[in-house]
Parts: C-alpha cells; sequence; structure tokens
C-alpha cells in the first residue's frame, strides 16, 4: 500500500535479497526501491510486460506492486490471483475486507502462502492439489458442488 512502503518496502527488500529472492517490480516499487539506494540490475528488475502478473513464482522470486488502496489490492488479485493470496496488515477492516473478498483456495493474514499445504493444513500427504474454484468435473450433485476456502491468520510465521 502507498502508504507504508516508504517505509515498509525498503526494509522488506533488503531481508529479501539477501536471502537471494529476486524482485520483480512495477515501476512505482522500482522507484521507491532505487530512491532508497537499493539497485541491483540482476535482483531488482521492472515488470516488463502485463502477462508477468500471471506467473506463479515457484522459487525465490516476488512480483512487487504498490496499491493506492485495499480494494485495489483486492481487485488485482482478483485479475491475477492464482490459488493463495496473503495480507500483510494490522488494519482490521482491510483484513477483514481481504478474507470477505478474496475468492481464493487458501487466504492467509500475517503468515506466508507457503503454508497452503495438505501437510500443513493438517489433511496429511497431498495427493494433488486443484487451483480451480470448482474443481468437479462431470454429473454433479450437492457435494461435488461444494468448495472450501481456507483461512489461515498468523502474526508473520513463515515456512522453514
Amino acid at each position: 500500500h502507498k502508504d507504508v512502503a516508504p517505509a515498509l518496502l525498503p526494509k522488506l527488500a533488503k531481508e529479501l535479497l539477501a536471502k537471494n529472492c529476486e524482485l520483480r517490480c512495477d515501476q512505482s516499487a522500482l522507484d521507491l526501491l532505487n530512491t532508497a539506494g537499493i539497485k541491483d540490475d540482476k535482483m531488482v528488475v521492472a515488470i516488463q510486460a502485463e502477462e508477468e502478473w500471471d506467473v506463479e513464482q515457484l522459487c525465490l522470486r516476488l512480483n512487487v506492486g504498490i496499491v493506492e488502496t485495499a480494494q485495489a489490492a483486492v481487485d488485482h488479485i482478483y485479475k491475477y490471483g492464482v490459488h493463495t493470496d496473503t495480507i500483510v496488515s494490522n488494519n482490521h477492516k482491510n483484513i477483514e475486507l481481504f478474507l470477505n473478498e478474496v475468492n481464493s483456495a487458501a487466504v492467509m493474514v500475517n503468515a506466508s502462502t507457503r503454508f497452503n499445504d495438505g501437510g500443513q493444513l493438517g489433511l496429511g500427504a497431498e495427493v494433488a492439489i486443484s487451483t480451480q474454484p470448482l474443481h468437479a468435473r462431470g454429473p454433479m450433485g450437492l457435494q461435488e458442488l461444494t468448495t472450501y476456502k481456507w483461512i489461515v491468520q498468523g502474526d508473520g510465521q513463515v515456512r522453514k
């Protein structure tokens, strides 16, 4: 969010870069990091095309964008979200908006998206994972029309 980005993003970027995490930034995030003296042509790069927001990052790579409002963040997730989304916030109103409006298989509050895993959620080993809002195919009864939305609330936990 634009109100916390100037103080928070440079600190987060330094921590992430120290862990060899590549940051793919929208122009406002890139400008902010460059102004803060964080410049690394290989690890802090601009998002080149709109389609890059659609890519699920399965490595130490993070897409970074700055939004004007919490609703703008929700709208961004509707357009580009995959199956697990998180909010890092202490604003109860924004957290409630996020939990109620984001239609992902799992939504996280102040916790890593890496917790969306069968073993981590107490389901045992995963056989498969569905990233679609509706998982059934063919004829469906009421049971097949039931879907789940996992809500995970934390206070900064990460999965190691």
